[in-house]
């Protein structure tokens, strides 16, 4: 056997004391910093272990410590109003200036401003004596042309006339006639009847004034003077405004007669008004997009004054067994519409396609069911997959009221707001 014996140290050299110094420094530095080191990691495992065992060694319950707070609100399924929320404009059924038929000075007045009058009923009087004297001229004139007319059609009976004497005497008796008729018309338009049934205005000329005849190209001037404007109010149109992207709708209900309009009169202390639609214009306004629609109601109380705004409601269609949710349970994403339902105690994401927003209610479509809860609040905390803790439930409106009372797809100043 061979054994390898090692050769004896050698002498030893003796160390410096500032160098023992420098080196007990540096493993106590060391020491020190393994020594935090070593708390700092004894913390983290127990901090990890106290998440993950603390409830009980249950991870599940660990995680439910996690869950995101979420309100929620049930899917409901009934049928649901298409409707369109606006405001709409009263008009006169007819607007009419009136205006002097003849020259004179305006003598009397028989109306006061602001009456209802009807048809035929005297407004003014121009003086009339003139054309009373004119009238007495022209029948003068008329006796005169007849027996002339008369004398000249016995003489031709025993040709003792000249045929182009008898001749000019019928044609001047018919002259004669003819300015009769003429000065008539002119003694009756000094006194100035309402054309139409409506309420006056103000009187825009006073009696006293002298007033020019404004007939034929000048009436229709934009410098005549009218004597007062009369507005036709029993009955009046409502005009409203609706956008063209409901215009295959506003036609489908047009072919069953069944288009109306509900008008808002809760501010003038009564009840809602149906009214049915009779008009749809010819054309979509290019600078709006919108389509005129009108309706006429009677107004008999005459609660309705042109120029007011009413609200109007629209009944367009209505989506039968509608999946309405809270219009807040909504979300839109890069893909598109969802809904977070809570199915089993998480929140999964499914995609919709939103049919209609009444302003409170939205009917969708999509892998949905009656019943289901649907997250309403919190969908900024919900991660999709993700555990949920449900604080408060939501309630729909009782059926029948959605799509009723509230605004259709944009928010609508109601025309009380543009009072005063």
């Amino acid at each position: 056997m061979n054994v390898q014996v090692s050769p004896p140290p050698g002498p030893v050299e003796p160390r410096d004391a500032g160098q023992d110094t420098m080196q007990d420094e540096s493993w106590t530095g060391h020491a020190r910093t393994y020594v935090v080191g070593g708390v700092a990691l004894a913390l983290a495992l127990g901090g990890f272990w106290y998440f993950t065992h603390a409830s009980g060694g249950d991870p599940a319950k660990g995680k439910h410590n996690l869950a995101a707070p979420v309100k929620v609100a049930p899917v409901e399924q009934r049928t649901m109003a298409v409707i369109e929320r606006t405001i709409g404009t009263v008009m006169a059924n007819s607007t009419v200036q009136v205006n002097a038929r003849v020259n004179g000075q305006l003598t009397k007045a028989f109306f006061t401003e602001g009456q209802m009058v009807k048809t035929g009923d005297p407004l003014f009087e121009i003086d009339p004596r003139p054309y009373q004297a004119a009238l007495d001229n022209a029948m003068a004139s008329l006796a005169t042309a007849r027996a002339k007319a008369d004398r000249y059609s016995r003489l031709r009976a025993q040709n003792a006339v000249a045929g182009q004497d008898f001749d000019d005497a019928q044609a001047a008796y018919l002259e004669a006639k003819a300015n009769v008729e003429a000065a008539r018309l002119n003694l009756e338009y000094a006194t100035i009847r309402s054309p139409v049934n409506g309420k006056t205005g103000p009187m825009l000329i006073q009696p006293g004034n002298m007033v020019t005849a404004t007939t034929g190209a000048s009436a229709n001037s934009t410098t005549a003077n009218p004597l007062v404007t009369i507005n036709e109010i029993q009955p009046v149109k409502i005009s409203l405004q609706l956008p063209q992207s409901d215009l295959p709708r506003i036609q489908a209900m047009a072919r069953k007669q069944a288009l109306t309009i509900v008008m808002n009169m809760h501010d003038a202390g009564g009840e809602d008004i149906q009214v049915p639609v009779n008009f749809i214009s010819n054309s979509v306004a290019g600078t709006t997009g919108t389509i005129e629609l009108r309706a006429t109601w009677p107004n008999t109380d005459a609660a309705l004054v042109p120029g007011q705004l009413v609200d109007v409601t629209v009944n367009l269609a209505e989506i039968p067994h509608a999946l309405q949710v809270p219009r807040e349970a909504l979300n839109t994403g890069p893909d598109g519409q969802f809904l977070y339902v809570v199915r089993d105690g998480a929140a999964q994401q499914v995609a919709v396609k939103m049919l209609f927003d009444d302003g409170v209610y939205d009917a969708v479509s999509g892998d949905l069911k009656k019943g289901e809860q649907v997250i309403t609040d919190g969908q900024l905390r919900v991660i999709p997959g993700a555990t949920v803790s449900v604080t408060a439930s939501k309630h729909h409106a009782p059926a029948g009221t959605t799509g009723l009372m509230t605004s259709g797809r944009r928010k609508v100043p109601r025309a009380s707001d543009n009072e005063g």
